[in-house]
């Protein structure tokens, strides 16, 4: 079978989401039932990968369907306690104190807080803190699952204090001869086959500069598309009107992201990038620098005109007669969680050892095949979840009198929103395990993701720099994760820079950061977001709103990174450079054209479609 035919079926599986869950809007718990059997037949009789292979990958994705779930019902758990405990009320009013306006309160929480929680966690943790308080606030569960989408980008690849890059990043390069050569003739020093740390930072360092320049749109993008497409107007000049704040907040993230990457390496850039801006951001807003025009703050319409898909089946309403706490107890919980993500992921404390091998399953070769499966509750953030919410149980039990009888009733509620979000994933998470775990079949083919990469490579030649972004964003769409992403294409994508003559450091970093993009769209990212708020069944309309999103961050990434990895060759005004410096230019121009726009304030609402 010729390589193209094998490329597109390999193709077959996402062609199948795309189709039902993106075009046709399926909801998950449908769409995905037939992906899973449309790559399972391919397994079985193209790539003819054993039967009890196909069965280990499927099991191994309903464990790890039952971790995100359970991640899933503890920050729900945690939202249902807040409320409850009337915290949530006080927060609210913190964030009105700052600005009443939408779109700074968007920025603060899903830019920079959820920023400082992705560097903390990773693995989708700010869908699970960000979006349920944005919920909280008063947004749209619709308008906060898209902005809880769109931000997963920036911060991605040093989410999880670096995982993407030290553990994705270094597994799928470490042992190679070639890439050990290479890293030597740098200058950096392996030993006994493994990746220099430094080796690693300067790749972290490249992907933090690509971020940085893709990234510093994001705010205003998550703006314009809440004005957009959930505003009482529904146009992009209502998120542009604060384009001073939303770039301000940006670079204020960026900046010191980049300078951490470059002075401390891959585990901190996201964690002190979106600590410094918070810090920042909220006391230039206390100050007002950089705020939209004094007037009337931008909000949405009243509930009553909101659109049937926009609401789920999480309310978060205030409980009554609840007594009112100061803004430091309110806020605790949420402090407990980022100081406790990140004590227990720091190796240093040595805490993370213990909560790896205690309460840990591992089944190693799984049914006789390569295939692992590991479970460590305790060092889930499902836990920390949990277990902050009996502290705050707790303590509202001894200050503020908070019944057990209430907490129950939290328990319940969190219990019957994460059954709903259940069907989906059962069939989200196998499919993957099965598609990236094809190899070893008697037809001799390579993993489904490798022959499809492989196609498009000898499709693209020298232009693959162009294309490397969207490789990754391809591998986090369908695995659901940048680490493994980066695992399963880093040391092809190293081989392709080589075999074209360009530097190939270049080229996993392009790798790493469209690897990071693709958690824009990511299928079982985008389930576990709207099952957070209970919008499960319109994952499909998420991600027709993320889409344009993910093509911009890894169309300009690579526009950039083929600029530089050519320009030795071919001068600075190369396809790549110029290609850049036209897209930047378009947007200028747009945001210029949209900022002067002669279009009434007011004008009748379009539905959307």
């Amino acid at each position: 079978m010729s390589s193209l035919v094998l490329a597109l079926l390999a193709f077959l599986p996402i062609i199948v989401v795309g189709v039902f869950l993106v075009v046709l809007r399926w909801p998950a718990s449908r769409a995905m039932p037939l992906s899973y059997a449309t790559v399972a037949g391919l397994a079985l009789f193209v790539w003819q990968v054993p039967g009890i292979q196909v069965a280990a990958a499927s099991i191994k994705g309903l464990v790890v369907a039952f971790t995100l779930l359970y991640i899933i019902f503890g920050a729900i758990l945690l939202l249902e306690t807040l409320r409850e405990s009337g915290s949530l009320q006080v927060i609210r009013q913190g964030f009105f104190d700052i600005s009443p306006d939408r779109r700074v309160q968007v920025i603060i929480i899903a830019w920079l807080f959820g920023s400082f929680i992705e560097g903390s966690a990773g693995f989708g943790s700010p869908a699970a803190v960000a979006v349920p308080l944005l919920v909280g606030l008063g947004f749209p569960p619709m308008a906060a699952v898209v902005s809880g989408m769109l931000i997963q980008s920036t911060p991605v690849s040093f989410g999880a204090l670096g995982t993407p890059i030290l553990v994705g990043v270094g597994t799928g390069l470490t042992d190679d001869p070639n890439v050990l050569a290479y890293a030597e003739s740098l200058g950096y020093v392996s030993s006994g086959g493994q990746l220099p740390p430094e080796f690693l930072a300067l790749i972290g360092f490249r992907v933090a500069c690509l971020h940085a320049v893709a990234g510093t749109l994001i705010p205003l993008i998550v703006v314009t598309m809440m004005t957009r497409f959930f505003g009482p107007v529904r146009t992009m000049r209502e998120g542009l009107k604060i384009w001073k704040f939303a770039l301000f907040a940006a670079v204020s993230m960026t900046i010191p992201y980049v300078i951490v990457a470059y002075t401390l390496g891959p585990e901190f850039p996201s964690i002190l990038g979106g600590l410094s801006g918070l810090i920042i951001v909220v006391s230039a807003a206390r100050a007002g620098w950089f705020m939209p025009d004094k007037g009337e703050p931008w909000e949405f319409a009243p509930r009553s005109e909101w659109e049937p898909d926009w609401i789920g089946s999480l309310k978060v309403l205030d409980p009554p007669d609840r007594p009112k706490t100061g803004l430091f107890v309110a806020w605790l919980p949420y402090l407990l969680v980022a100081v406790l993500l990140v004590l227990t992921r720091l190796p240093q404390l040595g805490i993370d050892e213990f909560l790896r091998s205690t309460l840990t399953m591992t089944q190693e070769q799984f049914f006789n095949t390569e295939i692992n499966i590991k479970v460590e509750l305790l060092y889930s953030p499902g836990t920390i979840f949990i277990a902050v919410s009996i502290i705050t149980f707790l303590i509202h039990l001894c200050f503020t009198g908070m019944r057990p009888g209430v907490y129950g009733a939290a328990w319940k509620r969190a219990s019957r929103t994460i059954a709903a979000a259940s069907v989906a994933l059962v069939f989200t998470i196998p499919m993957v395990q099965v598609f990236i775990n094809s190899a070893n079949g008697t037809a001799g083919y390579d993993k489904m993701p490798i022959v499809l990469s492989e196609g498009i490579a000898a499709i693209t030649g020298s232009a693959w720099p162009l294309f490397a972004p969207l490789i990754g964003g391809f591998g986090a769409f369908v695995a659901g994760s940048n680490t493994v992403s980066n695992m399963m294409f880093s040391l092809f994508q190293f081989g392709v820079g080589q075999r074209i003559g360009v530097d190939p450091v270049w080229i996993v970093a392009l790798q790493a950061v469209g690897g990071a993009a693709g958690n824009v769209i990511c299928v079982h990212n985008v389930v576990a977001a709207s099952a957070v708020v209970g919008l499960v069944g319109r994952e499909g309309i998420v991600i027709r709103k993320t889409l344009p999103a993910f093509f911009y961050y890894a169309l300009l990434s690579g526009f950039l990174g083929y600029a530089i990895v050519w320009q030795q060759q071919r001068g600075f005004v190369n396809l790549g450079s110029v290609l850049f410096i036209a897209t930047v230019a378009g947007i200028v121009v747009f945001m210029i054209c949209q900022i002067r726009s002669k279009v009434a304030s007011q004008i009748a609402p379009r539905r959307q479609h």
